[in-house]
């Protein structure tokens, strides 16, 4: 924005000859002159970047960095000066700055729409920092939506690279899994996706001299590096309950030396033990605690457990907890030594205690749920054991997708907890307590895991309790297990044919249903994928699984774009659960699909709803733009001029530096005929570049609208004066005679005088004749 306290004459006389100077290469003349007009106007963006170039073309990168980055600040949401600041970075060396930069102006370019420089500055950074899993990523949406899929493919292989070698494990299946569905018959997908699902490493992302390349995949028959599982603490262990009451004794353990002083030979203690105490110091001991009679029955408890004195045990412990020791550990191992002496019932109170701290929540909910089903209070224990699953499942997922995973066992919970029949209800919580209790529980949960196949579009990764829930779960688990073996092999067919023989005892199990979709998706038969894929959505819109179904007709929309049944869906669903700026984006798509299919008039209709949706809810202003400037677009193509001229004037309101509103609204305005309209928005806008310091886009908005509206009278005579203050003589003489020929056309000799008077007054070679000519005018 130019600060208006200069010379105008001198900048504008300035910066003519800079450009001059620019022009034929004088690059130190040019810095002179640059220099003058900056002096003039300190903040004008566009004389900094100029400045700044022509230190550039001399080799003085540190004067012209400076430049570029003052331009930058003064114009954020241009992306020149801050390209130009990456190049100079890169050419010094400056990798990490370069790759800032070269970031930054990508997506000012994206901003802009301006897909080729968007691309450039993000292939710039993965030249600089092959590893910059962002620019990848940002390269394979924008590849991707310009349907150039093969770039798109490549970007999206080098981002599972680099997601698998960062541990993000079932990321990287699911990016590459995205890039196969792009293109099923593409190698390089199909190898990607293979290899993932056999553990093997895919390479890297290289450095590029040039452009970016293909990312390369070893041959088939090449033999990899052996690799450790990635799985988590897949080794024989102790089952939860005995990994809980071991760490519960260390626990003691621990307090006990912490509170008693110059203790001959403390208990050796691990720092993960220590850090137990130490997270619940503050609430180790309730109010009024006696600490030495603590001391004496936790002590005396410790030794007698060591003894298998259980049943005195606990009653010193019991002391322990009534002199104020207030600790989880102590109320699960309470509970421990109450359930051995029969008082089972009294131990429930402890575990619910204990159930509060990570470390025993899981064992508690187990041993609750066991003393709840020997009571035949089914509806209750399958509650409990439906925490414990919970509790477990989401131990063995990476931890930015567990609370999306805690979250998917709510409804199960809920739904289990009112179910009435007890045989199903006994069966699931017999099926959850073979699954979790037992030594190598986290081995079994994490391969219950890999029988779920998700879509790479989940939001939230799918629970193990779904496939618990049905009675045939064991062959359920196995016939996944089969499944999965044969589609990683590559033999979908035969993959089908195992899923069409596991839906024979388990017809209602819909993740089965979502992987013959799937199944039938890379058996080329897209359609028929579809329709099983939606029939899955309504299954589960009809359950009120509403994000479940979400996530089906979202995959759907992968598949098939112009599904419009499918978006009109999902727009109900994310309606209904209060996402309304996602239905608002979904209405956008579909008036696309709309305008692509030549349906105007629903189009347009669409993007009405997009926006009375999106009313009360705080949406970029770029967002409402976007869709009034489309409803406009069809309003021209309609001849409708005056709803054009209506949603153009809301655009004025919302977004007045719009040359494209502002152009349509002067032109519309003459084809309805009325001038005067025209003149007064014409006025307007040149009235608010001239404000803002953009003297130089007068001229440029002027020979637009003149080109388009050769006989619009003022818009004529406003370029001609754009050209006189700018010292532009010979374009300023052309086009007063222009106004000059309007004016006597229309009869307005008054305004022909004038423009006579204008030319004389820039002393033209022919000066004589004009004057002759400005005599006739007056008689």
């Amino acid at each position: 924005m130019v600060t208006l306290h200069g010379n105008e004459e001198v900048f504008r006389r300035s910066m003519n000859q800079g450009h001059s100077a620019a022009w034929d290469g004088r690059w130190q003349e040019a810095v002179e002159h640059y220099s003058r007009a900056l002096q003039e106007f300190p903040d004008n963006s566009p004389t900094l970047n100029s400045l700044a170039l022509a230190h550039f073309e001399l080799g003085n990168l540190a004067q012209a960095l400076e430049l570029y980055k003052r331009a930058a600040r003064l114009s954020p949401e241009d992306p020149l000066p801050v390209e130009k600041t990456a190049l100079i970075y890169k050419q010094t060396g400056r990798t990490s700055e370069a790759v800032e930069y070269s970031m930054r102006a990508a997506e000012l370019y994206h901003k802009l729409r301006d897909a080729d420089k968007a691309i450039n500055n993000w292939t710039r950074v993965i030249r600089l920092d092959p590893d910059n899993i962002d620019a990848h990523a940002r390269l394979a949406q924008l590849y991707s939506t310009l349907g150039r899929t093969p770039q798109a493919i490549t970007e999206y292989i080098s981002v599972a690279a680099l997601q698998q070698h960062a541990g993000m494990i079932d990321e990287a299946r699911k990016t590459a899994e995205g890039a196969l569905k792009l293109n099923p018959k593409n190698s390089e997908a199909q190898q990607a996706v293979a290899m993932l699902q056999a553990f093997k490493m895919l390479p890297k992302p290289v450095r590029q001299s040039t452009v970016s390349g293909p990312l390369r995949l070893p041959a088939a028959s090449a033999k990899p590096a052996p690799k450790k599982t990635a799985r988590l603490e897949l080794e024989q262990g102790p089952n939860p309950i005995e990994e809980a009451t071991q760490a519960a004794l260390q626990a003691l353990a621990a307090m006990l030396f912490d509170l008693t002083p110059g203790i001959a030979e403390p208990v050796k203690k691990t720092a993960s033990l220590r850090s137990i105490a130490r997270v619940v110091s503050d609430g180790l001991l309730a109010r009024g605690f006696d600490e030495r009679a603590i001391i004496r029955h936790l002590s005396q408890a410790i030794q007698l457990h060591t003894q298998a004195k259980y049943k005195i045990a606990a009653e010193e412990l019991k002391a322990a907890i009534e002199a104020g020791l207030d600790h989880p550990a102590a109320h699960f191992v309470l509970g421990l030594l109450l359930t051995d002496e029969g008082e089972s019932e009294t131990a429930q109170r402890s575990f619910q205690k204990a159930v509060k701290h990570l470390d025993f929540a899981l064992a508690s909910r187990l041993l609750m749920g066991d003393y709840l089903g020997t009571q035949n209070r089914f509806p209750e224990a399958v509650v409990e054991y439906l925490q414990a699953l919970k509790i477990a499942d989401a131990s063995v997922v990476p931890e930015n997708k567990a609370e999306a995973l805690r979250g998917q066992y709510e409804p199960l919970i809920a739904a289990a907890a009112h179910n009435t029949d007890e045989g199903a209800t006994k069966l699931l919580c017999e099926n959850i307590r073979h699954l979790l209790v037992q030594s190598n529980w986290r081995s079994s949960v994490h391969e219950a895991r890999g029988q779920l196949l998700s879509s790479p579009h989940d939001l939230a990764p799918l629970p193990v309790a779904d496939i618990l829930t049905h009675s045939n779960s064991a062959q359920l688990v196995d016939a996944l297990a089969r499944i999965n073996r044969i589609y990683r092999e590559g033999y979908f067919r035969g993959a089908m044919e195992e899923a069409y023989t596991a839906l024979e005892f388990s017809p209602t199990y819909l993740p089965l249903h979502v992987q013959m979709g799937e199944l039938l998706l890379m058996n080329a038969r897209p359609q028929q994928a579809i329709e099983k894929l939606s029939t899955v959505a309504r299954v589960y819109s009809a359950r009120g699984e509403g994000d479940r179904a979400t996530q089906i007709y979202e995959r759907i929309l992968t598949i098939s774009p112009l599904d419009v049944e499918a978006r009109i869906h999902l727009i109900e669903q994310l309606t209904a659960r209060g996402q309304i700026k996602e239905a608002a984006n979904q209405y956008l798509e579909l008036a696309d699909v709309y305008y692509r299919l030549a349906q105007l008039d629903i189009a347009r209709d669409t993007y009405e709803k997009a926006m009375r949706l999106a009313q009360g809810t705080e949406v970029d202003a770029a967002w409402s733009v976007q869709i009034l400037h489309q409803m406009a677009d069809i309003d021209l193509q309609r001849l409708d001029w005056r709803k054009a001229l209506l949603v153009y004037e809301q655009l004025r309101t919302l977004a007045p530096n719009d040359e494209t509103a502002r152009l349509n609204l002067v032109q519309l305005n003459l084809r309805l005929g009325q001038e005067a309209k025209a003149n007064t928005e014409l006025d307007n806008y040149l009235s608010y570049l001239n404000s803002r310091g953009r003297d130089q886009d007068v001229a440029t908005f002027l020979v637009s609208l003149v080109a388009e509206n050769a006989r619009f009278a003022l818009a004529n005579r406003r370029l001609a004066e754009a050209y006189q203050q700018n010292g532009q003589r010979e374009e300023a003489i052309r086009q007063w005679n222009k106004v000059g020929e309007l004016m006597v056309d229309s009869g307005d000799r008054e305004g022909a005088k004038a423009a006579v008077r204008a030319i004389l007054a820039l002393n033209p070679p022919n000066a004589e004749r004009y004057q002759n000519f400005l005599n006739r005018l007056s008689k």
